[in-house]
């Protein structure tokens, strides 16, 4: 990262910033920052999503082992709701800088906004695929949100999130319309206001007698006096 830091004028650490989830209908948004060592190279790191599985995990395993220091965060579901996806999202990556043992003297994060952070930040477009150190976070960010995914699949079988891992594939989307939203989904995205409006409105029928039933009236006209 010393070349990095040359790069930019900067006499100190470089820390790199990503997150994954941002698109998924479930689960928390996540990011992580890396300050990377120089006598301690990493080799093939790239995009996150340019990776297998695979190449991830293990590239998971060496960035934990060889950087100065690295910090995961995350933004929670109710976050999300709240603020909306970006702003949890920045409020994730904030976390992730704060978390780094050492402190950076300059913060590279992919995409095309900052969070609000204490030193110099730059935000650069693509920064996963040009940056070794926004390459790092990509993976820590993906790999970490992809375990979750793995781990909340087991208390939650009827989604497959181990499979789509939260995305709003033709699966996920048959399960929220059979299955209706769990505690995990955010409510604010389309598909999942979709299931729940669907489950409410399931919920207005009440069943009279055999198969058939009505629709019940929330508020009825008032009875017209003779």
């Amino acid at each position: 990262m010393q070349q990095v830091a040359l790069q930019w004028g900067v006499n100190g650490l470089v820390a790199g910033v990503d997150e994954a989830g941002r698109g998924p209908l479930a689960g928390p948004v996540m990011a992580a920052a890396v300050i990377l060592d120089d006598l301690h190279p990493i080799a093939g790191l790239a995009d996150s999503k340019q990776l297998s599985a695979l190449k991830r995990e293990r590239l998971f395993d060496e960035i934990r082992a060889k950087a100065l220091c690295f910090a995961v965060a995350q933004a929670s579901v109710e976050e999300i709701d709240q603020l909306n996806i970006l702003q949890a999202t920045l409020l994730a990556m904030r976390r992730a800088v704060e978390g780094l043992r050492l402190a950076p003297k300059l913060v590279l994060v992919d995409g095309n906004r900052l969070p609000v952070l204490p030193m110099r930040a730059q935000a650069i477009v693509k920064g996963d695929a040009l940056i070794a150190a926004i390459s790092a976070a990509s993976i820590l960010a993906k790999v970490s949100r992809d375990r979750w995914c793995d781990e909340v699949a087991t208390a939650y079988p009827a989604y497959g999130f181990a499979q789509h891992k939260g995305y709003g594939t033709a699966q996920h989307l048959a399960a929220l319309q059979s299955a209706g939203a769990s505690p995990l989904h955010r409510k604010t995205f389309a598909p999942v206001r979709a299931a729940l409006a669907s489950a409410l409105g399931a919920a207005d029928l009440q069943v009279v007698s055999g198969s058939t039933t009505v629709a019940c009236v929330k508020n009825p006209p008032p009875l017209a006096l003779l």
